[in-house]
């Protein structure tokens, strides 16, 4: 009994909480999530909880599904283009079982793109989601859970400066990851940058309408960024509906970023 007990407990400090965002950096900022303007947000809700194993989530008129590292949160509406040719051009996970993923993806009637070795050399794959949304999958077997947040992808042409920019701003760590050169980490995600055959435009209004970043002590750090002379698209202000402090800025290559301080209490 006691070799069974410390067994669990080692398989519980081994595998990460069910949906929940990685604990901060150093300067309080850990990744938060991604919102998508869609036509129908029930549809969202059982695709990301069936094929991701995600955790529908309401508070007030904010509708998410808690994922491994990252919330989806839903802006019922009709987005202004897909996710492709914007400066983030599509966000990944991490699964444990390609083939399964791609199977029930297929069985569902959604769209797998293009099947391939990535760029740390496991099997990787896009899929297309309702909305044109692009999602790339990369197969990790060691992973405890069906599904985690693992990267987002940025396509640009200056895309070493806006990477700077990102490890300047969340104090991300900058790093390789495999192949793709200029990457930066922050706890639950990392940034990877790429070139662009053709110039791409912002994210705001988009099927992938804004990223967002978990803040400890969001009006702090806002205040941090205006002394830097960063501009707000919208101020902090405290959100009771829907339990957050939020504010808004936008990167120099059009990305629409939210600042938020309560997801974790999702």
């Amino acid at each position: 009994m006691r070799l069974l007990l410390g067994s669990l407990l080692t398989l519980a400090i081994a595998t990460p909480a069910h949906a929940q965002l990685a604990p901060p950096n150093d300067a309080g900022i850990t990744f938060g999530h991604v919102h998508l303007t869609v036509k129908d947000i029930e549809l969202h809700k059982k695709l990301w909880a069936d094929h991701f194993g995600g955790v529908v989530v309401q508070k007030g008129p904010l509708v998410a599904v808690k994922l491994p590292g990252m919330l989806i949160a839903f802006r019922q509406a009709e987005s202004t283009g897909g996710s492709q040719g914007t400066v983030m051009d599509h966000f990944g996970f991490k699964v444990r079982n390609l083939a399964e993923s791609l199977q029930a993806w297929r069985a569902a009637g959604y769209e797998v793109g293009r099947e391939f070795t990535g760029a740390e050399g496991f099997p990787n794959a896009y899929l297309m989601a309702p909305d044109n949304v692009r999602i790339e999958l990369q197969e990790d077997k060691t992973l405890p859970v069906k599904a985690s947040a693992y990267h987002l992808h940025f396509l640009l042409a200056d895309y070493v400066k806006l990477r700077d920019w990102y490890v300047e701003t969340f104090s991300m760590v900058p790093r390789k990851r495999g192949t793709i050169v200029t990457t930066a980490d922050v706890p639950g995600m990392n940034l990877s940058f790429a070139t662009s055959a053709t110039p791409t435009v912002a994210t705001k209004g988009r099927a992938i309408d804004h990223i967002g970043f978990e803040v400890t002590n969001l009006e702090a750090f806002c205040k941090k960024l205006e002394a830097r002379g960063v501009k707000f698209d919208v101020p902090f202000r405290n959100v009771p509906a829907i339990g957050l402090n939020i504010a808004y800025i936008t990167d120099p290559n059009g990305t629409y970023i939210e600042l938020t301080e309560g997801y974790n209490k999702y």
